[in-house]
């Protein structure tokens, strides 16, 4: 009778151990690593292996939005203030071009009036660079929270019209999530546009502009979009299959759950490209 007294402590104690553990692993839940998550590099390029290669350094920073044309042998750059068109064969030749693209003095002192740090946002930070048609890129950029989008002739690398309103095509803040695509003549984009807005999905042009619904269940909860692609129909498809656009972002999990969550997950988004099937599509086709 004795020893089952003394074992019956024991048992409690070790009862109440297990649970405690169960419930760090729950707490820490998603935020610790997985135990057998591969951290291995997919790629590693030493130091060494970088000498001798040809580089670009040019007076602009910030080079986030690239366009590569493979067969015309050009990779086309934004950056913040400037567009470059560097030949690929040769990134560091002084043959380049250049397009600077620079706010004005004014703009910088609306943008710092608007209470935006005048030292990161107050530029225009090129955020859309696109093949327009067989002469002509399509390019926006920020613009000091004034977007801005124009015409680039690609013979001499040079504007070719004046410039036109952006703030349905380019998001204010340069450090939203954002991607778009032109297809056909037809502009399609995705991101917070504003700063009071909810992040959509537009189709931009021709107009008139479509978007994502703003649903009162918020199908795009704070999404932070990162890349789009198009996936053509099937050749001579039996079931009218259309061309698709897929948009990729992370968004604060919707799931219910039993206590508020901040965790961010992956999503996809697909929109139809048909224009006669795009309004319908727009407004039900969110995944």
């Amino acid at each position: 009778m004795g020893d089952q007294k003394s074992v019956q402590p024991l048992l409690i104690l070790l009862l109440i151990l297990m649970l405690l553990n169960g419930l760090s692993q729950l707490w820490a839940f998603p935020f610790s690593p997985s135990l057998d998550l591969d951290v291995i590099p997919r790629t590693t390029v030493f130091y060494k292996g970088m000498l001798g290669c040809n580089g670009f350094m040019g007076s602009s920073q910030n080079y986030s939005t690239l366009l590569l044309e493979e067969e015309a042998g050009r990779l086309y750059v934004g950056g913040r203030g400037a567009l470059y068109a560097l030949n690929t064969s040769n990134i560091s030749t002084s043959a380049n071009l250049t397009i600077d693209w620079n706010t004005t003095p004014e703009q910088k002192k609306q943008c710092l009036n608007k209470g935006r740090n005048n030292q990161t946002e107050c530029y225009n930070h090129i955020r859309f660079l696109q093949r327009y048609n067989e002469t002509h890129l399509y390019v926006c950029g920020t613009n000091a929270f004034r977007p801005l989008c124009a015409y680039i002739a690609t013979e001499g690398f040079n504007f070719s019209s004046g410039f036109e309103e952006g703030r349905d095509r380019c998001p204010y803040d340069p450090a939203k999530g954002y991607t778009g695509l032109l297809i056909d003549g037809e502009m399609f984009t995705a991101s917070q546009y504003e700063f009071r807005s909810s992040p959509d999905i537009r189709r931009n042009f021709p107009f008139p502009t479509l978007r994502t619904e703003e649903a009162p269940t918020r199908w795009l909860l704070e999404a932070d979009f990162v890349g789009s692609v198009l996936l053509k129909e099937s050749i001579n498809s039996s079931i009218g299959d259309d061309d698709k656009i897929y948009f990729f972002f992370t968004e604060r999990s919707q799931e219910q759950i039993a206590y508020p969550s901040q965790t961010k997950v992956s999503r996809v988004a697909r929109v139809c490209k048909v224009r006669e099937h795009t309004e319908q599509i727009m407004s039900k086709d969110i995944h």
